[in-house]
């Protein structure tokens, strides 16, 4: 079966868990050599953000992708170069779920709702944002369906527009649901790291 596939990658994975800031953070670290880093509200257990690192060419460690979460261009600020820095109106996208949905938000987009279309592209497993005044275009996949290898589906996506802000929803798949609780039981079992003092790991 699929399904077990990634949840038995995570479990096979070297964990080291910090309770802190009211955030439950987990990193992972995979037999492959790649790591993630997952941050979970105590309290409701929503996912806040999920980074992933891989080795680079000379073995270092390469720089942190984020998945969910601000991006990491915002995060860095005054550190960016002035060269390079992005201008402030530029559309912003950045993934931030709900508890039953994956959920992504992009910031400068001040066209009204009728101008956007939001579609999904099953064969190259992706979803497809456009405009029709030709202002935007973006194509982005959606990795938890990938690693659990299901299929998209047309009626799980939606989207609204609000305050120049783009908000696109896909439902979460029930299989998902069903191993994201299984997944947070099996955390909450895992002993943290008291305030930071040191690192508990396990297997």
């Amino acid at each position: 079966m699929a399904v077990p596939s990634w949840m038995e990658s995570l479990r096979a994975a070297s964990k080291t868990v910090l309770v802190q800031d009211g955030k439950r953070k987990i990193h992972y670290l995979f037999e492959d050599g790649k790591e993630m880093a997952e941050e979970y509200d105590v309290k409701t257990s929503q996912l806040l953000s999920r980074k992933w690192r891989e080795k680079n060419t000379l073995g270092g460690s390469g720089k942190w992708e984020v998945e969910v979460g601000e991006p990491t261009s915002a995060l860095l600020g005054a550190l960016e170069s002035e060269l390079i820095k992005e201008s402030i109106s530029n559309p912003v996208f950045m993934r931030k779920d709900t508890l039953n949905s994956f959920q992504w938000r992009i910031r400068n987009m001040p066209y009204p709702k009728d101008v956007y279309s939001v579609s999904v592209e099953k064969e190259q497993r992706c979803c497809v944002i456009q405009t029709t005044n030709k202002k935007y275009y973006k194509k982005f996949s959606i990795p938890d369906l990938d690693r659990y290898q299901l299929p998209l589906d047309t009626a799980a996506l939606s989207f609204t527009h609000a305050n120049n802000t783009l908000i696109i929803t896909y439902q979460k798949p029930k299989e998902i649901l069903a191993a994201e609780e299984q997944l947070q039981k099996e955390l909450k079992k895992i002993k943290a790291a008291n305030n930071g003092d040191g690192d508990c790991k396990t297997q």
